[in-house]
């Protein structure tokens, strides 16, 4: 209700009102007739607790009225009219008993009043209407007084302990208010209509009092705005639900405030101390985030969902205020992030869909754009298993709302990063070296980057044990203990490309995780050379397969070909691949040596593999 079109001119002065009581007529002036001499007569019927200011000569009145004889008969009424009596007081526009009688009236007041034929009508009266020599009785309601002096009257009943910034001329504000007539009738609230006021200030988008009344208000500030109505809607009112000449008063909640020509704005509250890396374009960022309005309202929060928040940034997957927002961050590090509209969901806002968050949809997905399919559904799932009372709260964003976010950033990377190793420890003798197919024992703590512990083989009691190169853990793992010695101690850092993907593992790597590992490498067991998985350690018989085919029939049964291998391990002549099952390589070397498949090897199918110096295998 205090809006205006553009293009709206400030009302002409008031015309000064004369009195038309019944017939139309222009008021007696004060004094004229000489009716009785009973003196003016006032009772206070009603005063209210509450009296800032009251009626004086020039000022200008609304108030309704009954107009009776001393009989009770009734001869005029505002009330039939549906209308307050507007008029100066003082300016001769009155009877002289009611410029009198008005003088000193609170807003809200009743007064009963009782005028003497020479202060009223005299011995003329009004034909037909008032007999001449009429005392007259008038019971009085005073609803509305103003001033041409007047001025917008502000008073701010709470103010936020900060107040970084104040409404300044063309900022966008959004506020609540409560609309309400000099003597407290409502005629306006946008509580009551659940929606915020929205409007730039300051440049003609409201009626000039309001436009003044805002200015120098804080985010949380509450005031209550008094609007003379030369500054409002002036003589005509609105044509609706305010009335021609009424004062305003506005209690007004100011809930946002911007800018058009606002960037963000980052408020560092956590910064690490060791800090390697800031983010980047193109970075993988895993971040939880608390989203509020500017006055605080709670809008969503990737802790509610237990799940962080997982996204590239500067590459549009997300608002561009938060794009901007995210860049230069160090892990761990925690900081606000507040967004104007235009670079968060503008205008229009979000609804009660968290999908939106993402600036895509499923058919873009479909078509190969957006963070990918897993993502999508991702997302998709934290919503079909949030409880309902969650999905409400879940992106429901006014339209043009500053956004703030306070995020806490748990790790990032880069799709181009590989694994970094930092080695703590080496022991004096560190010349044999871990390489691909070496028997690995080893402990390790594995953690998230920001210090989340995920597995410990220490707790466990029990090494980890593996063959390197053989795809027994994920490919960074791998890599990280490559070139390591028995009694060394090193962090091993791996990106999720090279770890458990954007998938994790349920319940144990959440998606997209950097993982940490701290390694202590306490046994090694030299492998074979590659592709072999069986080895001689001397010279080769020269009738192997009479040694191995004992009862000499000409055939090698499996039975026959296990038994002579692994003995063969057991004098030290032979070696299997370590960390491996024996009987699987055995099995594997017999069916490799029964070309036919027959379940024996005959001396024509049987061979050596091809030969490289003292590193037969079968």
């Amino acid at each position: 209700m205090a809006i205006r079109a553009r293009g709206w001119r400030p009302p002409p002065p008031p015309l000064l009102l004369l009195l038309l009581w019944v017939t139309g007529q222009a008021a007696p002036v004060a004094g004229l007739g000489l009716g009785s001499d009973t003196e003016l007569q006032i009772e206070r019927r009603f005063v209210p607790d509450e009296c800032p200011r009251t009626v004086r000569s020039g000022d200008f009145v609304r108030y309704h009225y009954v107009g009776m004889f001393p009989d009770g008969q009734k001869f005029d009424s505002s009330y039939d009219r549906d209308s307050t009596f507007n008029v100066f007081v003082g300016k001769g526009q009155l009877i002289a008993g009611m410029d009198q009688a008005l003088v000193g009236m609170c807003v809200n007041e009743r007064r009963f009043v009782k005028i003497p034929s020479k202060l009223a009508y005299g011995s003329e009266g009004v034909s037909g209407v008032i007999p001449p020599d009429s005392i007259l009785h008038f019971d009085v309601l005073l609803m509305d007084i103003w001033n041409s002096e007047d001025q917008v009257q502000i008073h701010t009943y709470f103010k936020p302990a900060s107040c970084p910034r104040t409404i300044q001329v063309s900022d966008f504000v959004r506020y609540h208010y409560n609309g309400t007539f000099l003597d407290g009738t409502l005629f306006d609230s946008s509580h009551n209509r659940m929606k915020t006021y929205d409007t730039y200030v300051g440049i003609g988008w409201l009626i000039p009092g309001m436009d003044k009344g805002l200015l120098g208000m804080c985010v949380g500030e509450k005031r209550i705005i008094t609007i003379p109505p030369f500054l409002a809607y002036g003589e005509d009112g609105d044509g609706k639900d305010i009335p021609g000449q009424a004062s305003l008063v506005f209690d007004v909640a100011l809930l946002d405030l911007h800018n058009p020509k606002d960037g963000i704005s980052i408020e560092n509250k956590v910064v690490p101390e060791n800090c390697e890396r800031q983010s980047q374009t193109g970075d993988f960022l895993r971040y939880h985030y608390n989203g509020t309005l500017l006055d605080g309202t709670f809008f969503d929060s990737s802790y509610s969902r237990n799940r962080t928040f997982d996204t590239y940034i500067g590459q549009g997957y997300v608002i561009a205020g938060m794009d901007e927002g995210l860049l230069g961050v160090c892990i761990g590090e925690k900081r606000r992030i507040v967004v104007p509209p235009h670079l968060g969901y503008g205008e229009e806002g979000r609804g009660k869909n968290h999908l939106e968050s993402l600036k895509i949809t499923e058919p873009e997905v479909l078509h190969g754009k957006g963070p990918g399919p897993l993502r999508f559904h991702q997302v998709l799932q934290d919503i079909l298993m949030a409880p309902k009372a969650e999905i409400t709260a879940l992106g429901n964003i006014p339209g043009s709302a500053v956004l703030v976010f306070d995020i806490h950033v748990i790790d990032f990377h880069n799709p181009s990063d590989s694994i970094s190793i930092t080695s703590h420890y080496k022991p004096p003798d560190c010349s044999v070296l871990s390489k691909k197919g070496d028997y690995l024992k080893y402990h390790y703590n594995a953690s998230l980057l920001d210090g989340t512990l995920l597995d410990s083989t220490w707790n466990l009691g029990k090494t980890y044990n593996i063959v390197l190169g053989s795809g027994q853990v994920v490919l960074g793992m791998d890599m990280g203990l490559r070139e390591m010695c028995v009694g060394e101690k090193r962090t091993v850092i791996i990106p999720p490309h090279l770890g458990y993907g954007e998938a994790g593992v349920d319940g144990e790597v959440p998606g997209s995780a950097v993982l940490v590992f701290d390694i202590e490498l306490l046994e090694l067991v030299a492998g074979l050379p590659e592709g072999y998985m069986f080895i001689w350690n001397g010279e080769v018989s020269a009738n192997l397969f009479e040694e191995i085919d004992k009862d000499g029939n000409g055939e090698v049964l499996l039975e026959e070909f296990s038994e002579y291998i692994h003995a063969q391990v057991a004098s030290g002549k032979g070696k299997l691949a370590p960390g491996f099952d024996a009987e699987m390589i055995v099995k594997n070397m017999f069916t490799n040596q029964d070309r036919n498949g027959d379940g024996k090897v005959t001396a024509e199918e049987f061979k050596l593999k091809d030969q490289e110096a003292k590193h037969d295998e079968l």
